[in-house]
């Protein structure tokens, strides 16, 4: 339960955060001619300073709105939501960057609606007049919506807020916020509170002070950088040696997350990140200090960047005090640890002594879930992920990367990417294990492994090491990288067989509404019509059983094709295929998403199956034909689908 709440709320934090990553560029442009060109910057000019408000009121509210419609209903989401921010901004007069990301959604869950009571109700020809109409009409009723109710009512939120954070300042309460944020930060939901909070609450402060403490909040690297160094200094384990890169990385290059595995090994580190945090933000409020805008990443370079002139002490001072506070604290739990470890050892020496093979042992089966990723030897491609897509994700491509050119792996491509932007054909995806369960629901296709540490050099080397070797195995013993390897003479057979349509399907292959508890049962229902149909013989059936021990027939795509194992040639009479629809789906795959809806059990003699095959994949390569055979009532439609497709080939 409490897995699953952590989840919905990373999801949602993730959303917010989509909303403003994209246009970050935008702000740190509206940030740096702010600096450069009002009355009290370093290069004040009347004219060019025209060019700042219409940034901030009018460019930066409507891209967060096509952002947030677009991660809903695509491009005419991201169109309505444009559309609809337009009134909300017109009624107000303060930045609507919160506004922005209630009009972008609400637009594009609208069009969405639209779009699914209008499918397949269009007559041929009139498409794109009803998808400009529609886009047209929804947006006049929504701008007018937008500009009645929810401008002023974004507007009366903002002015509460506003009274309700200065209540908090003014009582000396802001700092408790560390008990939030810090935690929060740890389990990977920094981008989603600094974009998708601190970021909006910034810019609406900005306008009638001119910095905003909001900016410095999240982005300050000085508690992660006190507790990466304490772990270098006074952390004895292996795993503390790589801290001191890590501090470079984190202060200068704005990862923050690097330093977030770290705490996680040793959690009584968060008590150093909360009084660290909340000594800097003490800071900001005393010296007022603050940022004009909007930072990404959380480098002390986009800080200094980011400062106007005369708040460089209140924002230094502030950086500096966190990072203080967090060593200190970060080093005396470490010396207390340490302590208590030594006389512990002085009393457990024997004990140690006969554990050490155990433990050695162990060590060594550290990374054994890496030797059980099926057809390491077809990886093409390996995407490592993270919450923003830029941060630690990009440092850990970067490491394996070099180790595949090492190896002259250069078959294998490393990219790094956000995880809502993971595409569903991915060979294999990399996420920290506490980001792997959300990665799944966005590419359910593909094999997912999880590390605790984006910087763990020894799990990539051993990544890389299974794929060297896998790569040799093969060459060494002349193996070809394909699904089925066959000689000229065999390729040129099959050609042949395929010329001749050696089958065709007919109505008595398939059956609808079907129903199945699970796959097993599945398998036993389509292995039943290929021995009554006089395909195979009974045992066939144990042999597809077996055959998805091995290795799952689960496809993709709502599709399994169950088959029996090579063993089982003998079992077959003649090729057939049996198409069955369960239209209240069977779990077939490895996740819990892999829900197959189309059935399709085959018995090929010789080599017939890869033409087998070949037909029933191409006929169903279309994600529309899937769905509509997947609810269909009618036999001839789904012969019409499939043996057209046989035609073809």
């Amino acid at each position: 339960m409490l897995r699953l709440i952590r989840l919905k709320i990373q999801n949602f934090g993730q959303f917010l955060s989509n909303m403003i990553m994209p246009n970050i560029s935008i702000f740190i442009t509206w940030g740096i001619m702010n600096a450069l060109f009002v009355p009290l910057g370093w290069q004040p000019n009347k004219i060019l300073a025209q060019l700042i408000p219409p940034i901030i009121f009018y460019l930066l509210p409507i891209l967060i709105a096509y952002t947030g419609g677009r991660l809903i209903a695509g491009e005419r989401g991201g169109l309505v939501g444009s559309i609809s921010a337009v009134g909300m901004i017109t009624s107000t007069d303060i930045p609507m960057f919160l506004g922005g990301m209630i009009c972008g959604p609400l637009g594009a869950w609208v069009i969405k609606g639209f779009d699914q009571i209008i499918k397949n109700r269009i007559k041929s020809g009139f498409e794109m007049l009803v998808n400009n109409f529609s886009i047209a009409i929804i947006g006049i009723f929504l701008t007018i919506i937008s500009f009645f109710l929810i401008g002023p009512l974004i507007e009366w939120i903002s002015n509460s807020l506003g009274s309700i954070l200065k209540i908090i300042i003014n009582f000396n309460l802001l700092p408790f916020i560390a008990f939030i944020i810090e935690p929060a930060k740890v389990f990977f939901l920094n981008n989603a509170i600094n974009h998708g909070i601190f970021s909006p609450l910034g810019i609406q402060e900005i306008s009638e002070n001119k910095s905003s403490l909001f900016f410095l909040i999240e982005s300050n690297p000085g508690p992660g950088l006190g507790v990466l160094i304490a772990c270098f200094f006074f952390g004895k384990e292996e795993s503390y040696k790589s801290s001191g890169g890590a501090a470079i990385i984190q202060f200068l290059g704005g990862i923050h997350e690097i330093y977030f595995p770290y705490v996680l090994m040793k959690p009584i580190l968060m008590i150093s990140l909360i009084l660290g945090s909340m000594t800097s933000i003490f800071m900001l409020i005393f010296f007022k200090g603050g940022l004009i805008s909007a930072i990404s990443p959380g480098s002390i370079l986009s800080i200094l960047a980011m400062t106007k002139k005369g708040l460089y002490f209140a924002n230094c001072i502030s950086v500096f005090s966190s990072f203080l506070i967090s060593f200190l604290s970060a080093a005396l739990f470490f010396k207390i640890n340490l302590g208590k470890k030594t006389e512990y050892n002085k009393k457990s020496t024997k004990l140690f002594k006969n554990n050490l093979y155990s433990i050695k042992k162990k060590s060594d089966q550290k990374y054994d879930f890496i030797k059980k990723i099926k057809n390491i030897q077809k990886i093409k491609n390996i995407i490592i992920a993270c919450d923003a897509g830029m941060g630690s994700s990009a440092m850990g491509a970067s490491i394996l990367r070099k180790k595949i050119e090492n190896k002259n792996l250069t078959h294998i491509s490393i990219s790094n990417i956000a995880l809502n932007l993971l595409p569903k054909n991915a060979d294999l995806v990399i996420t920290h294990e506490k980001l792997t369960c959300r990665a799944k629901k966005y590419a359910p296709n593909s094999q997912h492994i999880s590390l605790k540490n984006f910087l763990d050099n020894d799990f990539y080397t051993t990544l890389v090491t299974q794929l060297y070797e896998k790569k040799e195995f093969y060459k060494k013993n002349n193996i070809q990288d394909k699904k089925d390897n066959f000689s000229e003479k065999n390729i040129n057979s099959n050609k042949k067989i395929q010329s001749k349509n050696f089958f065709q399907i007919s109505k008595k292959n398939i059956f609808l509404n079907q129903h199945a508890k699970n796959k097993q049962e599945a398998i036993k229902i389509v292995g039943k019509y290929l021995v009554e149909q006089g395909y195979v013989k009974t045992d066939y059936i144990d042999a597809m059983l077996d055959r998805e021990k091995i290795v799952s027939t689960w496809l993709g795509e709502s599709v399994a094709l169950p088959h029996g194992t090579i063993e089982a040639k003998d079992s077959i009479l003649k090729t057939g295929v049996i198409f069955c629809q369960f239209p209240k789906g069977v779990h077939f795959g490895e996740n819990i998403d892999d829900i197959a809806y189309l059935v399709i059990g085959i018995a090929a003699k010789n080599n017939e199956h890869i033409i087998v095959v070949s037909n029933i994949t191409n006929a169903l390569d279309d994600k529309n034909i899937i769905t509509r055979l997947s609810k269909t009532k009618s036999v001839n439609e789904v012969l019409s689908y499939l043996n057209s497709n046989v035609k073809k080939n």
